[in-house]
This record gives structure tokens, sequence and C-alpha cells, in this order.
């Protein structure tokens, strides 16, 4: 399948869709929303997959939503919206480890695409903010509930009220940024982190996905009888008896995600 406006590669045990929209800071078009829900279905049919990694060519890693498109929309505006929320929703479910690249500007819905991923790794240039403040608009992308749960009310709310952009190194504390490297090195460093997941069970990894992202809004003792009930599951699996058994013959596993 040919794309417009993302590429899609499947290497080292991840799928890497690339954000191809330089000209137009990758923003996010009803072209992009519909090419990265198929991209998602590719990767979700790939078999051995252990990660999907989300990048963009350029020089911003995604600049917000297509403000041509919003404005051409008209009265499909919240068509064009609730396409938006899907996407980010599928982005943030999606059953594997997610991982944003960010090379470069990363605001508003560009902000939003990387709440919805597992771990975000950044280029020192990289700046991140809300930024609908600066144009009289608000969050339609789920920003205004991810961004407080994930860096806290007080700290949301500045980046929500002043629109600022602010370096990824900032936001390492905050807990949004895993980590920042020199911008050359950004794809050698993404590489990595996805060499030490893809030596795990894969099976092993979307049940701990679930277990964490689901336990987020449940009650303490019901997220951990949920962590019972799927440890017990999990040690019926193959990939739970392989990582015993290689671990006893001193061997690396062979996980088959079963």
């Amino acid at each position: 399948m040919d794309f417009e406006t993302i590429l899609f590669e499947v290497r080292g045990g991840a799928a890497w869709i690339t954000l191809n929209r330089p000209a137009a800071l990758n923003a996010i078009s009803p072209t992009v929303i519909r090419e990265l829900d198929q991209a998602l279905d590719r990767a979700q049919a790939a078999p051995g997959l252990r990660a999907v990694v989300l990048g963009a060519r350029g020089r911003a890693f995604c600049a917000g939503a297509d403000l041509k498109a919003l404005r051409d929309a008209g009265e499909d505006n919240a068509a064009f919206l609730d396409s938006v929320l899907a996407i980010m929703n599928r982005l943030e479910r999606f059953p594997l480890p997610v991982i944003a690249a960010v090379n470069g500007m990363a605001l508003a819905g560009g902000l939003e695409l990387l709440l919805c991923c597992d771990l975000v790794v950044a280029a020192e240039s990289a700046k991140i903010g809300d930024a609908h403040a600066n144009y009289g608009l608000l969050p339609g992308g789920g920003g205004s509930v991810r961004l407080p749960r994930k860096i806290g009310p007080t700290r949301a709310k500045y980046l929500m009220y002043t629109g600022e952009f602010v370096p990824a190194a900032d936001l390492v504390a905050a807990g949004l940024v895993n980590e920042v490297v020199p911008d050359a090195e950004l794809g050698a460093a993404v590489e990595r982190l996805v060499g030490k997941i893809a030596t795990k069970s894969p099976l092993g990894l979307r049940r701990m996905k679930g277990l964490v992202d689901d336990g987020l809004d449940q009650p303490s003792e019901v997220a951990l009888r949920a962590e019972i009930l799927v440890g017990e599951l999990h040690a019926r699996s193959f990939d739970m008896q392989e990582g015993l058994a290689a671990f006893n013959e001193k061997r690396r596993p062979r996980f088959e995600g079963r």
C-alpha cells in the first residue's frame, strides 16, 4: 500500500510510522488520520512485532491539526475532530508499546500525539507546547484530559494557558519525555530502545501495557486484583514457561508471543 502523507517500514522488531508532510510541518489532516489508521492496521497484522515507532520528517514532529482543513470542514468540523480523537484513542490503546521519536516542534495536536505514546525520545532542539490558546482553539484530541494526568494539573494549565513552546528537556522531570539526545543521535537512540524491547515477549508486553493503562483509572484494589488474575493466566503461557526454562538453562529465551 502506498501512502501520501506517511512512510511505513517494518524493521528491527518494530513498525516505523513516519509523518511525511514536512512542508506542512506534519499537520494532521483527514488524509493523515486515514493513513495512520491504515498503518496501525498493518502494524497490528504484522507477525513478531514488539513496538511501534512514530516519527516525522522535516523540522517538526507535528504542528497540530491542519487549520486549513479545520476551516474548510465548515459544518463538518465536529466530524473532523471526532476522527482526530478516534485516531488518538486508537494509538493510546494500541496493544504494543508505542515510542515517539520527536525531531522538532510538537504542538497542539502534536503534543496530543505524544500523550498517546508510551515512551518519548526527543532531540535536544525539540520544543513541545499546547498552543491551542494562541489561536482561540480548544484541545480536540484529548489534551485537556491526558496532559494533566501525565504531568499534573498545574504544569498542564501553564502550557495550555500560555501557549508557550517548552524545550523537551524541561519536560523530562515532569514525566512527559523519557530521554533527550543530541539531534544527530535521535535515530540511533530510538533504535537502541527498540532493540531492548525487541528481546522481550510480545505477549508479556501486551499484557504489561494493558495492566498499566487499565489500572490508571481504577482504584488500587481493583487494579491489584486484575494483576493477580492476568498473572494467573500468564503463568500458563508458552512465553512465561520459555522464559523460566531459558533462565534455568542460562540461554536467551525464544519467545513466540503465546
